[in-house]
């Protein structure tokens, strides 16, 4: 557990890994021994089409996950991951289910139903807006950018829906196989911060219902509104940068060591996303806040 620049309580917290049950390379007792000498708190291992329950293992607690992915490999036609998370049970659907049926099989289940990955998975902002009742979406996936086609950035999505009105929680995940080493390697990267003194399943499901985590590779960042301005406070960066709807706006600030930037929204904005990068090139994503 840690404790953030405001002084509350922070789990650090992996939500898509994939095990020997499904593609990946290593075994859960393995993955999970990994994230903890890592530093996480807690992680969900989420294999394609394999429900995995709540459990403690190798010292770390698991919350409950499964990837359900339906539609083709190809992104044209409609190729949808979708991480089940902290669910009671396994959805009951199938394969052949679309992807607004698995997202409602997820609910019933008693989970929450998380878009993975969607740039990689070629999802466009219409592709999206279709689909009702998503609980959030990866803004980021670090499989999809080191080892698989380099699209693992999905902010230009997160920001087209946005501006159309369609607001979704953001997560980083690390989406982990253990496909390759070094630069290549997709363990261990990304994670949400979750404001939550308790590492419970139902204590940290109820905080990010709550809208209170950020996503990250290693930063901390933290934006609010006050008097009209947008305030981001974070960790030692060399760049930080206020995403909206509007086209031009001076967004971008960069130097050495910067902590804290105001930014005036201009008339036309109707919300603010941080994105802050520190000295080594790793970056936090704050949630979506409306201007009104």
């Amino acid at each position: 557990m840690y404790t953030d620049l405001f002084g509350k309580k922070r789990v650090k917290v992996g939500l898509h890994h994939h095990t020997t049950l499904s593609d990946g390379r290593k075994t859960p007792q393995e993955v999970a021994a990994l994230y903890r000498a890592a530093g996480y708190d807690a992680i969900a291992l989420t294999d394609h089409w394999k429900f995995g329950s709540e459990q403690c293992l190798e010292g770390i607690t698991v919350y409950s996950g499964e990837e359900l992915h339906v539609g083709t490999s190809d992104g044209g036609e409609g190729c949808y991951h979708i991480l089940c998370l902290f669910a009671r049970e396994e959805p009951a659907v199938g394969r052949d289910a679309s992807p607004q049926e698995v997202i409602n099989a997820i609910h019933k289940a008693g989970g929450l139903a998380v878009l993975a990955h969607p740039a990689w998975s070629l999802n466009t902002p219409e592709m999206i807006r279709a689909l009702h009742e998503l609980d959030g979406t990866e803004i980021f996936n670090t499989v999809s950018q080191r080892g698989m086609s380099r699209r693992g950035d999905s902010s230009l999505i997160v920001d087209m829906l946005a501006a159309s009105g369609c607001i979704l929680p953001l997560f980083a995940t690390d989406d982990s196989h253990f496909y390759g080493e070094g630069n290549y390697a997709d363990a261990t990267n990304s994670f949400v911060m979750v404001e939550s003194d308790s590492i419970d399943a139902a204590a940290v499901r109820a905080a990010i219902e709550a809208g209170r985590f950020y996503a990250s590779e290693g930063p901390e960042v933290h934006l609010t509104v006050k008097d009209g301005k947008g305030i981001v406070y974070c960790s030692p960066a060399v760049e930080v940068v206020l995403f909206s709807n509007g086209v031009y706006s001076q967004r971008v600030t960069v130097g050495e060591g910067i902590t804290h930037v105001e930014y005036e929204p201009l008339k036309w904005e109707k919300h603010l996303r941080a994105q802050v990068t520190d000295a080594e090139g790793r970056r936090a994503w704050s949630q979506i806040i409306p201007l009104s």
